[in-house]
């Protein structure tokens, strides 16, 4: 049988590569004629720029690459044209300035197979769909009042994680396990109600899925050839993911359907009672949102308030705790600031969390360092420029929070973990301020905020007010590792494993 060496292997495919990009460049390049581009490095054939984000994380490439070509800089990834952006007032220019221009998110392959052909919010292209569904999630799914209503699923999963932390005193302990758990269990009984019987499965599914849709993979950088998505697998093992919680997620709308008319016979069960589903399969019944939503819109939806409701709140946790660990004067600061207000309470309730003062400074500093999606992708509607520089229609754009939430320009010591430059700074997270982006900015800025806050307050406060932390194994603060992997969110290159002794005011 004849072998081909990887060498020649990588030469043929490179060669077929060649072949059929020619055949298709006609609709994803970019025309240079007359057009003023923003710098960037020399390209190879077929592959552009391709080679130069391999070795870190995306967000670390463009980083550095920024340093050389400045904060405005051209890259051809494949067949994609792609814009950096690594500045507050380039930032501004697209999210605010041009903010329609710039309203719409690129749309990838692998997105638009598991999100029901972009019934979500985040993947839906900019137009009436996308208005009328992101008015459900900000008046119906996530406003302040739903976001309080759901106080009982984050006080039931807060306490289940203080319990199992304690049955594992002293132990080496998986922190981001037992993390990951309890975010997802809020998430899902806001969304279901209080049993899910296959959250695990589910979450379990929807991960894989959104593992296999970050990085630029083959079959996204050349979108002409679909083939790509047969040849590495990628199709199959998508249809797979997506069969699996498409399942699940009939059995749990069939649930709430058959319980629907025994909850509205009940007095006591007001709209404040329902969960996510409830909401959405009454918008369905009543039509009063102007358009019909089909149960694949209404899947769309609640992959994407289980996906970006448990991962980010999960990694920002998680390297919340990294950085005190590592920085132990600073956990000791956010510890004796919650111990004294709360002075010996039996546990933290989320009515503590207006005096937390620090604590809300430890998690901003956390999202500055640590954004859990460090590149805001958008797509140009139509040619524009941006500082000077021409933007060809359909470009698509990265805007880097990474970078501008480490530039010295604004930031003192931009590599150190200090919460205590946010003492008595004005400066948020909402998205008004450019060089901090954690959450995006802009009609496409993400609405969870409030949701998220309230978890990950109530979880991080609870877990410095009920016990000490140290690394497991004996390894000193400085020796823990902080290597990001990049996903649908950046988290630790490994799982976070500490040792947590029980703390009283006996003892204090």
């Amino acid at each position: 049988m004849l072998q081909l060496s990887s060498f020649s292997f990588f030469l043929s495919l490179l060669l077929f590569l060649f072949i059929l990009v020619k055949l298709t460049s006609n609709r994803y390049g970019t025309k240079r004629f007359n057009l003023r581009l923003p710098p960037g490095p020399k390209k190879l054939p077929v592959i552009g720029n391709l080679h130069q984000m391999f070795g870190e994380p995306p967000h670390h490439r463009l980083t550095y690459l920024a340093k050389t070509y400045g904060p405005v800089f051209h890259l051809q990834l494949g067949q994609l044209p792609i814009i950096t952006i690594s500045t507050p007032e380039a930032a501004k220019e697209v999210l605010k300035t041009q903010e329609l221009t710039f309203a719409d998110r690129p749309q990838f392959q692998v997105a638009k197979m598991t999100s029901y052909d972009n019934s979500s919010m985040v993947f839906a292209p900019y137009g009436e769909y996308w208005r009328q569904i992101r008015k459900i999630c900000v008046l119906e799914l996530l406003s302040v009042k739903r976001v309080r209503s759901f106080t009982w699923a984050r006080d039931v999963e807060v306490n289940n994680l203080i319990k199992h932390i304690e049955s594992a005193s002293g132990l080496p302990l998986n922190l981001s396990e037992k993390i990951f758990a309890c975010t997802n269990s809020i998430v899902c009984k806001a969304a279901f109600g209080q049993n899910c019987k296959q959250q695990d499965e589910l979450i379990s599914s929807l991960q894989e899925a959104m593992r296999m849709a970050g990085g630029f993979g083959l079959a996204e950088v050349f979108p002409s050839l679909r083939f790509l998505m047969y040849i590495n697998g990628m199709k199959y093992k998508l249809a797979k993911i997506k069969r699996k919680y498409d399942e699940i997620l009939n059995t749990i709308l069939a649930d709430h359907k058959r319980q629907r008319p025994k909850c509205l016979a009940r007095p006591e069960d007001s709209p404040d009672k329902e969960d996510l589903v409830d909401v959405l399969l009454r918008l369905q019944e009543s039509n009063e949102i102007g358009f019909h939503l089909t149960m694949d819109n209404i899947k769309g939806v609640i992959l994407e308030m289980i996906g970006g409701g448990s991962e980010t709140s999960s990694t920002t946790l998680i390297w919340a705790m990294s950085e005190m660990l590592k920085n132990p004067k600073v956990m000791a600061r956010a510890q004796n600031e919650i111990r004294r207000i709360l002075k010996g309470k039996d546990r933290v309730r989320e009515s503590d969390m207006e005096e937390l003062d620090y604590l809300k400074c430890v998690i901003k500093e956390t999202l500055r360092m640590h954004p859990p999606a460090p590149l805001i992708p958008r797509t140009a509607r139509e040619g524009c420029k941006v500082e000077g520089y021409d933007i060809p229609m359909n470009s698509r754009v990265l805007i880097n929070a990474y970078a501008m939430g480490r530039d010295p320009s604004y930031w003192t010591n931009p590599d150190k973990f200090e919460p205590e430059r946010f003492i008595k700074s004005s400066v948020d997270y909402k998205g008004v301020h450019y060089q901090f982006l954690p959450f995006g900015s802009g009609r496409r800025v993400c609405p969870g905020i409030a949701f998220a806050t309230a978890g990950v307050e109530l979880i991080l406060a609870s877990l410095l007010y009920h016990y000490d932390w140290k690394p497991a194994n004996g390894q000193a603060s400085e020796q823990i590792d902080m290597t990001e992997v990049f996903g649908a969110t950046v988290g630790r290159k490994d799982d976070l494993y500490v040792i947590a002794s029980p703390w009283s005011l006996i003892s204090a």
